[in-house]
């Protein structure tokens, strides 16, 4: 029994440290950016309705391979503007989202991805392409120089 208890815990353990984590709070991203010495990757997206962006999470984000890739690489921040009553945000994510928008997306584009360096200084810009997810990979690279 404590065998099965360990591999448990040490599954459980290992599957977090390896998972993507999206943050939402952009200042809490900013200092972990900075303690990580990682760019930060903000993604502008409306999940429940813009067809884009449904295909940039389901052919890049949620791929094994970019989720192992960004645990060690980037700090993924996700602004996210759905429009189904279901998928509603708080009140307080939602501000915190507009004021991501007023600042890295004036012009309103869905997806957008913005990298940005540790201090939240845009370095580059992109959004949907039909690519490899390593050659998305390099695309986020290449902004960080």
């Amino acid at each position: 029994m404590k065998i099965r208890t360990f591999f448990l815990i040490l599954f459980i353990g290992s599957a977090t440290i390896w998972a993507q984590e999206w943050q939402t709070d952009f200042n809490y991203a900013k200092e972990m950016a900075k303690a990580g010495n990682k760019p930060i990757i903000l993604v502008f997206q409306g999940s429940d309705w813009c067809a884009p962006c449904i295909k940039l999470d389901q052919q890049i984000w949620s791929s094994e391979e970019f989720k192992n890739y960004s645990s060690d690489h980037f700090v993924m921040v996700l602004a996210d503007f759905p429009r189904k009553k279901q998928n509603m945000l708080t009140a307080e994510q939602q501000e915190k989202n507009e004021q991501l928008a007023e600042t890295y997306n004036k012009n309103g584009y869905f997806p957008l991805v913005v990298v940005l360096d540790k201090d939240g200084k845009v370095l580059g810009q992109t959004g949907y392409k039909k690519i490899t997810v390593k050659e998305y990979i390099s695309l986020l690279e290449s902004f960080s120089g």
